[in-house]
């Protein structure tokens, strides 16, 4: 194996998953095979986040080449229809009917790994599944996140059949305690021996269809022989500081990139802590109202989202963003919890990859013959006939998931992203912002204190959410504007598990992780 870089990185919002990545680094292996190892493992170790059940989304970028990405989000069961929920305000969140998308997440898997192949001789598959495999034979030790998610959803869960998996004697999972996974460790050992397809095709496929279809959801096994992950192009902008690159429809990367075009055009008029808040936060408001109005399934977009990318388009949005004023905000956020991991191997090729199952433990759906919770992405499909997200069988529903990765002037490339629902985009603005406009180191940039706009778990106000570390001037400053606030316990979890990796021109690396998260990030010369 020819290696003529000298850096490799790996972050992760949870340290095993951080350390299975790292180690398949170590070997030689490409960050793709590093990332399904800690996909792999973060499936386990955060079962509250993510799932072999859900969906995942990559941006892969070599050296010298435009980004690809990868789409592997579930499509709704070809049962999946009005008549099917008919006399429904709204589709169940949790509960059989509430698995109603296919999951791509190891489509994704597959389909990355055809590039890696590309690349260099493949590692074998048991070498990137064997620490996930571990981990649920031995048993994962409960988080703090982990014990917080058990605690917020126990009343939801607790008495749907099978659930007892990621309970201990019936009871809330506490932080500190063993949680041993036998039946997910079969599942990927069966992975190992029969290929990642068989998941689609095979064994998996069949057990997964029979325990969904006793739960009353409408998906069938030819709903999993049909399903195919899709390569597709980023949506890219340039601002003054490089090149930016997110993810299409049906994600919110759009939302992403416009956040941080819009900051680049009034990021000059900060002048305290308090404007450059504000000034992120009124961006965020003009990309979510273009957002809510526009994205759904690819299908179905009225034009394509590379035109509000547009030069025009933007400056007429930043013409909205007032310096001294808050703009009045009703808007309805969307939930959702996940994971972001990034990575960069020998050769300078880079990753960012997000899979998830949208809320805590997605559907609460155990299959009992695999282990595998499934996701209940599709709750947010309408119910309602010429609704933007009407539900249809075949199509895809909104996603909060985008990787992002941008591609400075000065030579550097950045990977980045976080868990967190509506604030994915508000974090990845923040992070971004301070990074490359206040030139703030990876750690710092991610470990200040955060703000969240809109709703989150168990609240239903719509304000301004600021870490109450926040300095009161700041704080009051923000409400002078016009802002509503309301302040949360600092270091919070609610404010995402953001991480990052940088490889410099020099070919040296630096990651980070969020001190939110149970994370770890490495980063080293060889």
């Amino acid at each position: 194996m020819k290696i003529t870089s000298k850096s490799i990185a790996f972050t992760a919002p949870h340290y095993s998953a951080n350390q299975a990545g790292q180690n398949i680094l170590l070997q030689g292996g490409t960050a793709i095979e590093a990332m399904v190892a800690a996909a792999a493992s973060i499936s386990v170790v955060y079962p509250h986040m993510n799932s072999l059940g859900g969906d995942g989304f990559w941006l892969i970028s070599e050296p010298g080449k435009v980004p690809v990405g990868i789409d592997a989000s579930g499509i709704a069961a070809k049962r999946a229809d009005l008549n099917f929920y008919a006399g429904q305000d709204n589709i169940e969140s949790r509960g059989g009917r509430a698995c109603l998308n296919m999951a791509g997440a190891v489509a994704g898997w597959s389909k990355a790994l055809d590039i890696s192949k590309s690349w260099q001789p493949s590692l074998e598959l048991e070498q990137l599944l064997s620490p996930a495999i571990g981990q649920a034979e031995w048993g994962i030790e409960v988080t703090q996140s982990l014990q917080n998610a058990s605690e917020k959803t126990f009343n939801d869960l607790h008495k749907l059949v099978n659930f007892e998996q990621f309970m201990i004697q019936g009871q809330r999972l506490e932080k500190g305690k063993i949680l041993k996974l036998p039946k997910i460790a079969q599942t990927l050992k069966t992975l190992v021996s029969n290929g990642l397809d068989d998941f689609y095709h095979g064994d998996i496929a069949k057990l997964l269809a029979e325990d969904l279809a006793a739960t009353g959801s409408p998906i069938q096994l030819s709903d999993f022989t049909d399903y195919r992950a899709q390569q597709v192009t980023p949506l890219s902008v340039k601002t003054s500081a490089g090149k930016l690159y997110n993810l299409p429809a049906p994600t919110q990367g759009i939302a992403s990139l416009i956040i941080l075009a819009l900051f680049d055009k009034v990021q000059h008029q900060a002048k305290t802590e308090a404007e450059f808040i504000h000034l992120l936060v009124e961006c965020t408001k003009q990309a979510f109202i273009v957002r809510n109005a526009v994205l759904t399934d690819p299908s179905r977009l009225a034009e394509p989202l590379e035109c509000y990318l547009q030069e025009e388009k933007l400056n007429q949005l930043a013409k909205k963003v007032r310096l001294n004023k808050a703009l009045p905000w009703p808007h309805i956020g969307k939930l959702g919890d996940t994971v972001w991991m990034g990575a960069c191997d020998r050769e300078g090729r880079m990753v960012s990859y997000i899979q998830s199952i949208y809320w805590e433990f997605g559907s609460g759906v155990v299959s009992p013959q695999t282990g595998i919770v499934w996701n209940n992405r599709g709750t947010t499909f309408s119910l309602q006939p010429d609704h933007l997200q009407q539900l249809k069988p075949g199509l895809k529903p909104f996603h909060t998931l985008n990787p992002a990765f941008a591609e400075l002037k000065d030579g550097r490339r950045l990977c980045y992203g976080t868990m967190g629902g509506e604030g994915q985009p508000q974090t990845q603005a923040a992070v971004f912002s301070r990074y490359v406009y206040r030139q703030q180191a990876l750690p710092k940039a991610i470990s200040e204190s955060r703000w969240l706009l809109g709703r989150t778990w168990g609240d239903n106000n719509n304000n301004l959410h600021v870490e109450q570390d926040i300095p009161q001037n700041v704080i009051q400053e923000l409400a002078s504007k016009g802002h509503q606030i309301t302040t949360v316990p600092a270091c919070n979890e609610l404010m995402g598990h953001a991480g990052a990796v940088v490889l410099r021109p020099d070919n040296t690396v630096a990651a980070a992780t969020d001190p939110r998260s149970d994370g770890k990030a490495f980063a080293a010369t060889l």
